[in-house]
């Protein structure tokens, strides 16, 4: 007796092309969308826009998918990878799939350098990015402030002095410090805290576990505090399908810190600004890009002022 197929349809009548174009309504984020388009394009030319996608062949679908992309970098291998995952999620949510098509993949490891600080150009398409107000304010605040992800999930409401751009955290070894702010965070966290006046600043989309502590529920919502992995996973997400991407949370403030050191900041407004109490702690993160050098090396040639 022939086992059952591991994926069979739950509703009749829907085509593969007609389930990926649901699928890419769903996603708000333009860069991603534009990623994961590719991969989903790609689906539908081998397997027929007629097709219906729960008759996708595991093994076929392996098959396919390394002979498109084995070649490629991990990264893009990845990427593809999760896009058709997303899809299969989303598909199964709507009883058009069940089981997995993609059971056959695992994605590639990538030797990723998530410690390097991230160019000017890299830093705009992060923040300029169409993703949740939420995540938007939290970036903003990661990078303008150059305050590592715990102190800042960590704030409260309460803690906010909106009127002077800046918030009182509590530092890595619990020290209680000031972060100070700049226009792209003061423009859009009062639309994050709309109608709320206590709480915790960065909150789940959901209502919060009874096993939560009291004070990490905003008591309007009853959402709990946003957690660092939550924010490490979509910030991973978001940043999947941008060149050089995925990228991590802690390159927020190691970029800020570079870059305030290529503009000219001191010694102590560094130290100040990234909370460290010791300057071999701050050298490897407030080193100069090599574009910057390259750039300082030319602004300040005696032979080329003379020459102008």
């Amino acid at each position: 007796m022939n086992e059952p197929s591991p994926v069979r349809s739950l509703r009749a009548g829907v085509h593969l092309d007609d389930a990926v174009t649901a699928y890419l309504r769903t996603v708000t984020a333009a860069n991603t969308a534009r990623s994961y388009r590719t991969a989903l394009a790609a689906l539908v030319a081998e397997f027929g826009a007629d097709t219906d996608p729960a008759l996708l062949d595991p093994d076929r679908v392996a098959t396919w998918f390394r002979t498109r992309w084995d070649a490629a970098s991990a990264q893009t291998f990845n990427v593809r990878l999760a896009a058709l995952r997303a899809a299969g999620t989303y598909w199964r949510e709507q009883g058009w799939l069940v089981g997995d098509p993609l059971v056959r993949l695992r994605p590639r490891s990538i030797p990723a350098d998530r410690s390097r600080a991230l160019t000017r150009a890299e830093i705009a398409e992060i923040l300029g990015s169409s993703a949740e107000l939420r995540e938007r304010v939290l970036w903003h605040m990661l990078y303008e402030t150059a305050a590592r992800a715990e102190e800042l999930l960590g704030l409260d409401i309460d803690d906010l002095d909106t009127a002077n751009r800046c918030a009182r955290v509590q530092r890595k070894g619990g020290a209680f410090d000031v972060v100070a702010w700049q226009t792209g965070t003061a423009r859009l966290l009062p639309r994050l805290l709309t109608g709320r006046r206590t709480g915790p600043v960065f909150l789940t989309e959901r209502h919060a576990k009874p096993h939560v502590a009291t004070a990490d529920i905003d008591p309007g919502s009853h959402r709990a505090r946003l957690s660092y992995r939550r924010a490490a996973e979509l910030f991973d997400h978001h940043t999947a399908g941008m060149s050089g991407g995925p990228y991590a949370l802690h390159q927020l403030r190691h970029s800020r810190l570079t870059h305030a050191a290529e503009d000219g900041a001191s010694t102590p407004m560094l130290m100040t600004l990234s909370g460290h109490t010791s300057v071999r702690s701050l050298t490897k993160y407030a080193r100069p890009s090599k574009e910057a050098l390259l750039a300082w090396q030319a602004g300040t040639d005696p032979a080329a002022r003379r020459r102008r």
